[in-house]
């Protein structure tokens, strides 16, 4: 009976389908489930079940995993295509069927030469090669095109017992280690102990000292924070007749809130262009002045003939007590989003995509890019690295803005555009992560969830209900120092996984000679 099992989950087209669902599991391994053993679990078998293919067999039973990945992990994605930009949903879900295989392609990719170089179960394969290729697609996957690290399996461990590692190696360092994990276990599916009596132990014990090469400590001081959730739905933000009622909104939510050092709005929170609202602007930076504060806000800064998605600083940027506000229309004191996110705010060949349908002409979807490194924003004289909606997911561009000043990390969104989906939740995780790589807390402020206060081990300490208009205040205790991610970041575990990848192909090549 058990060998009839095995002939049949080994029959071409099952393993396929078991392959698929194998990946399409993992996306329990995420928020907003966070049963992170189900990753690990998915990738042993899937490593167990490839063993001995060749490399075309490898390359389509990795595709097959990776799209069962992608297309149940980030199925969100439809919703803003049939929901807010007009096509069917018969089309927007194929729209997302050919995102899922392409975004499949790189662990497709690391099963085509994992088989290439070393076909069979082995140490060579399990815990040197697949580490390697595992984690060099991915670093692939979030850099080519722009970049869709989403769903990166370090992620897996934003709640996991391994994330304190986060601080020295990031998220795809636990990448790194998670397929190292599942290469061992794969080899004890074998009977071979040795390497997990020598490998779990030394990650127990780069677990427990990890921490100890982080010289992130408390300062002392804390700073009171106000986050607005207005909760604004998506099919009015971009209305013009609600333009001023909006406004309206989120300043009557804030003035009871006036008593914090800094009151933030989310991401495009006045949704206009900075010129058109400068006497709202000016009087907002007025009442914040009077009441010893700042407010940071998203907008639409504009400079010639190019717009910005921009957050800028109104009342007091270096002092909490001025005899007047510092803001100014098209000050210094402003962040303009760097990484724009394709077909919302930017249109790839636009003048062919967008006749085709209304999804490639969504409001305000032609902004120009920002800088790649910015000063931080200025708020009563704290300094904050901000990182608007989609960029959180790029660790090494909000590193490259982050420095011994740096006091808080600052995200923004509008995840309105998925509804009452995961796609908001696993933002959320991805935000945590980065407070653990960078050591300092973050604060989230969106238009209807997750808003939220991380402290610099990750942890979710206050957070709002998603879908409900609501203000959520905070002392957030600040502190300073440094993790050895924000000192070196993403380098040695690309360096690392490079020479390994190269010892295989020399091994290879070796073997190939003899």
């Amino acid at each position: 009976m058990l060998n009839k099992l095995r002939a049949f989950a080994h029959h071409e087209k099952i393993r396929l389908v078991l392959a698929y669902l194998a990946g399409a599991s993992t996306a329990l391994a995420f928020a907003p489930y966070g049963l992170w053993p189900i990753y690990l679990i998915a990738t042993v078998f899937a490593l167990h079940q490839s063993s001995g293919l060749s490399p075309r067999a490898g390359l389509t039973y990795w595709l097959s995993f990776g799209f069962g990945c992608f297309s149940v992990g980030i199925s969100w994605i439809h919703v803003s295509m049939s929901t807010y930009g007009g096509i069917p949903l018969i089309a927007s879900m194929a729209l997302m069927a050919l995102l899922a295989l392409y975004l499949a392609l790189y662990p497709a990719l690391t099963g085509y030469l994992l088989q290439k170089l070393s076909p069979t179960t082995s140490i060579m394969r399990n815990i040197i090669l697949f580490p390697a290729l595992w984690t060099l697609t991915e670093w692939l996957r979030g850099w080519v095109l722009t970049g869709f690290p989403w769903l990166w399996a370090g992620y897996s461990q934003t709640e996991g017992p391994i994330k304190v590692l986060a601080s020295v190696i990031g998220a795809l360092g636990l990448s790194f280690v998670l397929a190292l994990i599942a290469g061992v276990l794969a080899l004890c599916l074998q009977k071979r102990w040795r390497p997990a009596v020598i490998i779990f132990p030394l990650l127990g014990l780069a677990t427990y000292l990890s921490p100890m090469l982080s010289s992130v400590e408390p300062n002392g001081e804390t700073v009171k924070v106000a986050l607005v959730q207005g909760n604004i739905p998506q099919s009015m933000k971009w209305q013009p007749e609600t333009l001023w009622p909006t406004m309206r909104k989120y300043m009557d939510l804030s003035r009871p809130l006036l008593d914090a050092d800094i009151i933030i709005w989310p991401e495009a929170a006045i949704p206009a262009p900075e010129y058109m609202v400068s006497e709202f602007l000016d009087n907002a930076s007025k009442v914040a002045n009077l009441n010893n504060s700042a407010i940071i806000t998203g907008i639409i800064s504009h400079r010639q003939d190019s717009f910005y998605n921009s957050l800028i600083v109104l009342g007091n940027h270096n002092d909490k007590y001025q005899s007047q506000a510092d803001y100014i229309e098209g000050g210094s004191n402003e962040f303009k989003k760097h990484h724009l996110l394709p077909i919302g705010e930017f249109v790839p060949l636009e003048s062919l995509l967008r006749p085709l349908a209304p999804l490639f002409n969504l409001p305000m979807s032609s902004f120009s890019r920002g800088a790649y490194q910015q000063p931080n924003l200025n708020a009563l004289g704290h300094q904050i690295a901000p990182a608007i909606c989609y960029e959180i997911a790029f660790p090494e561009q909000l590193r490259a803005n982050v420095n011994e000043a740096t006091e808080l990390l600052l995200t923004v969104s509008n995840d309105a555009w998925f509804g009452s989906s995961n796609g908001p939740l696993q933002h959320m995780e991805i935000a945590q992560m980065r407070s653990i790589e960078l050591g300092r807390p973050l604060v989230r402020s969106t238009n209807n969830g997750v808003t939220a206060f991380v402290d610099e081990l990750g942890n979710i300490t206050h957070k709002l209900p998603q879908f409900e208009t609501g203000v959520l205040v905070a002392d957030i205790p600040l502190v300073k120092g440094q993790t050895w991610f924000s000192k070196w970041g993403q380098s040695p575990i690309l360096i690392l996984s490079a020479l390994l990848l190269g010892l295989a192909i020399l091994r290879q090549r070796w073997l190939s000679a003899s």
